[in-house]
């Protein structure tokens, strides 16, 4: 395991932390959970605020993540909570004949994700990835999404995602200081599961989970 930001180049933005605390109901928070067209194309306090492809996002993260991992044509990548399947097209545009799969529980987002890559995707839960072999990828990736299961949900899905990749990285919600926790606390909308950087470590080592990794923290 190695904690690695491999998405230090993903450009940032303001969050309206404090906005959203104080103005989000229990509505926007069970529309949130439904990962409908509210938490994509919603307001921001229902998720994203809309959810658009635009290629500085992805295009510098994705070749980090094929230097990093000595990613080529004829790799296979699962992206694990793909949403529109963004970072994948992006795959696919950097390496040519790249192998990718997606699978995200949004029937909203497969319905609207990007054509090239919309053949590869398919609705699918982190927690159950029997669809997939032993070790049929070089690289899975999730981002964002272990942590909106529960925690035993999210024992299974880091175990699933070892067993399915060769190599693994994930981001998950987290904190290492106390104003950290309340900023969390204060933006979440989704997360089931949301713990201190070093709790989150403690759980990767019970469950047999040896992929890389980094935090997903409210600045």
């Amino acid at each position: 395991m190695v904690e690695i930001n491999l998405l230090e180049k993903y450009p940032s933005s303001k969050r309206p932390v404090e906005e959203r605390a104080i103005q989000r109901t229990a509505e926007d928070v069970a529309l949130a959970k439904q990962f409908g067209k509210e938490y994509f194309d919603g307001t921001r306090m229902q998720g994203y605020g809309g959810y658009y492809y635009h290629e500085r996002f992805w295009t510098e993260v994705v070749k980090d993540f094929i230097k990093y991992y000595g990613l080529k044509e004829n790799s296979k990548i699962l992206d694990v909570g793909c949403g529109k399947g963004f970072m994948l097209h992006d795959f696919r545009r950097a390496i040519p004949g790249v192998t990718v799969s997606g699978i995200d529980i949004s029937q909203y987002a497969i319905d609207n994700a990007m054509e090239d890559v919309k053949p590869f995707l398919q609705i699918g839960n982190a927690k159950d990835l029997s669809m997939f072999k032993y070790k049929e990828f070089d690289l899975v990736i999730s981002i964002n999404t272990v942590h909106n299961l529960k925690l035993e949900e999210c024992r299974q899905a880091l175990k699933e995602i070892q067993r399915v990749g060769k190599d693994a990285f994930i981001t998950v919600d987290a904190w290492r200081r106390e104003e950290e926790r309340e900023r969390l606390h204060k933006w979440n909308l989704t997360a089931e599961t949301y713990m201190h950087v070093d709790d989150w470590k403690k759980l990767f080592t019970e469950v047999g989970y040896m992929g890389d990794y980094y935090w997903f923290i409210v600045e």
